[in-house]
């Protein structure tokens, strides 16, 4: 497959980044193959000193090397290097060598040099920035050393300072590029339960996940608020942010439909975050007509829209759509972090949960910061996700917390 293949030019490292069972550990493992050997089993090839760094010796062996995908199973026989497991080391016939190191002992790569290096999930890798260092120190022999890195993605500093330098050429594959040589059963399964969610975009589609630094939700509190199943709710509201100007390069307008269960006191509620129905350039018209729809679809009994920028214009579109719409203006008198911080507290109390399919939500979310939104553009659907838990969970209970004044 494409994404498989070595990328042409004059390149320091190439990242394979893909899903889950793309096909990176063959890519890996073929690499090294090309780099080794020569047109004939005992010609020397382009490299002959070359490093395997996984995130344990247990690892390297069990997948780098041995595993289905790995060296030895990738090499004919006339080609197939020896396993001297006591100097963890494959030793080919025409003189190369590949050594095993841990990422768990990056002074294991202090002394010995290469010309080639193969580094498997670095992303997940506990020591992973003193080990990259030890290995590039190491990465001095030959002409052009070289390093190919496979792996899944993830939000360390590590991997995006090696994606943004110029000497890094990045290939990219989903775990759909490889599903011929997966079992349909995988497939079904892990469409069905992350398809359409955060971690689905990092684990199956390869994406690159980014959590801002200090950010008020990351993507561990993501995963955790994911439910499979919506109880029965006692509220379901819609909340939009309005869109002022249309066309494609228009701000989205949010558009995000929450519901609650509301018996009991207040620390008892929960909320669920049912759908994300945002739009973009469809002009005012277009986004209250969504919004309706949405309304309509989950049986919703409130639109709560924000009116800072659109006023009373607001409602009166809403109303050109559906004149008897039950209807709640909201005006921010705050910032954006401000209203979305105690938002963020429920989240940290377990007291919010997320349907499937809200993924470009939830990207959003994970941008946001005490010191504001650190995405491209305006955070529309973080914005009427904060509305509508506004409007289901704090305004509530708050009237709980006014005190009573005593009849004399």
């Amino acid at each position: 497959m494409e994404h498989q293949l070595p990328p042409e030019g004059d390149w320091r490292s190439w990242v394979i980044m893909g899903g889950r069972g793309a096909g990176k550990t063959r890519a890996g493992a073929e690499w090294v193959r090309a780099e080794v050997e020569g047109a004939r089993p005992l010609d020397p090839g382009r490299k002959r000193r070359v490093a395997l760094v996984g995130e344990t010796f247990d690892q390297v062996r069990d997948v780098m090397i041995k595993g289905e995908s790995g060296i030895l199973a990738c090499s004919p026989p006339d080609r197939r290097p020896t396993w001297k497991a006591t100097e963890r080391k494959l030793v080919w016939a025409n003189g190369a060598e590949a050594q095993a190191f841990s990422a768990n002992d990056p002074e294991g790569l202090r002394g010995p040099q290469f010309d080639a290096a193969w580094v498997d999930e670095l992303a997940k890798w506990k020591k992973a920035r003193n080990t990259w260092d030890m290995l590039q120190f190491a990465l001095r022999l030959g002409e052009q050393p070289q390093v190919c890195v496979t792996t899944t993605p993830r939000n360390v500093g590590v991997l995006k300072e090696l994606l943004a330098s110029p000497s890094t050429v990045l290939t990219h594959a989903p775990t759909e590029a490889n599903r011929a040589n997966l079992a349909a059963s995988f497939l079904q399964e892990v469409r069905s339960r992350y398809a359409g969610t955060r971690l689905g975009r990092q684990e199956l589609d390869g994406v690159l996940l980014a959590d801002a630094e200090g950010a008020l939700w990351t993507t561990d509190m993501m995963q955790a608020a994911r439910v499979n199943a919506i109880p029965r709710l006692d509220r379901v509201i819609v909340a939009l942010d309005p869109a002022v100007s249309a066309g494609a390069g228009a701000d989205e307008c949010g558009i995000v439909v929450v519901g609650a269960q509301t018996q009991g006191p207040p620390q008892d509620w929960r909320s669920y975050v049912l759908a994300d129905r945002t739009v973009q350039g469809v002009g005012p018209t277009g986004w209250a007509r969504a919004a309706i729809a949405a309304m309509d679809e989950f049986g919703a009994e409130r639109l709560v829209a924000e009116v800072n920028q659109g006023g009373q214009l607001v409602e009166e579109v809403v109303r050109q759509v559906d004149p008897l719409v039950p209807y709640k203006a909201v005006h921010a008198s705050r910032g954006k972090t401000a209203r979305a911080e105690p938002v963020a507290a429920l989240y940290e109390q377990g007291r919010v949960r997320h349907a499937k399919g809200l993924a470009d939500l939830e990207e959003q979310m994970c941008l946001m910061t005490p010191r504001g939104y650190e995405g491209q553009g305006s955070p529309d659907r973080v914005d009427a996700l904060v509305w509508a838990l506004h409007e289901l969970m704090i305004a509530p209970a708050a009237q709980f917390r006014r005190p009573r004044i005593r009849a004399l």
